[in-house]
């Protein structure tokens, strides 16, 4: 009876147009999609050893149920995240970590885009319900000071706007030191990959507590 009574309703959600999302016996109970650019996607690293990857080990070494979803594009602008977060919520992560503004920054776009595009990005995913963390980015001295300030501030302004979980500086402990850095002196190898996961990973946690997720044992 039991069986019948939930094919009659999953018939009944398809008739109506829904789509049924059916969560498999033993899956993860936190699914962490990343919208990013490159150093959320690897560039140059095999996929075990990009961020995504490293960040799903260290917590499941932890005793965190969560699964790791690298929704990260090569190149991306924080107007490429806000144009693709749709596609990525659709895949119904439970949390969205949000690492953009790198390219925003090499590129010298203005920082009131970046604030507008990270404002489109946190609507939509409160929209669903999905908790919003955000990884941010410094700018490059040479810009100048005014700019590092402003581009700083739109990342602050948008967390305080919505009380976000944040880490400041998705690189921060590896810059100065090359041996952590590929050949571009951009893009973090392996072992940068390690460090920015170990540095990262208190706040992952912290935001997954605040967020009512456990962990195991």
């Amino acid at each position: 009876m039991e069986r019948a009574s939930t094919r009659r309703k999953v018939l009944a959600a398809l008739v109506a147009g829904t789509i049924v999302h059916l969560r498999p016996a033993g899956a993860a109970e936190c699914r962490i999609a990343v919208l990013g650019d490159s150093l959320t996607a690897g560039y140059g690293l095999a996929v075990a050893d990009a961020f995504p990857a490293r960040l799903e080990a260290a917590l499941r070494s932890r005793g965190w149920a969560c699964a790791v979803v690298d929704a990260g594009v090569s190149g991306d602008t924080s107007a490429g995240g806000a144009a693709r977060v749709a596609w990525v919520l659709a895949d119904r992560p439970t949390h969205l970590l949000v690492e953009l503004g790198g390219n925003d920054a090499l590129r010298a776009l203005p920082p009131e885009e970046l604030e507008a595009n990270l404002e489109r990005i946190v609507a939509a995913a409160r929209a669903q319900g999905v908790p919003v963390m955000i990884a941010g980015m410094l700018a490059p001295s040479n810009l100048g000071a005014d700019y590092g300030d402003a581009f700083a501030a739109a990342y602050r302004r948008v967390v305080d706007r919505h009380a976000l979980a944040f880490y400041p500086f998705f690189l921060d402990g590896l810059m100065g030191r090359p041996t952590f850095f590929q050949a571009d002196g951009i893009h973090p190898n392996a072992a940068g990959v390690t460090l920015v996961v170990e540095r990262i990973l208190p706040s992952v946690e912290a935001w997954l507590r605040a967020t009512g997720v456990s962990r195991r044992g």
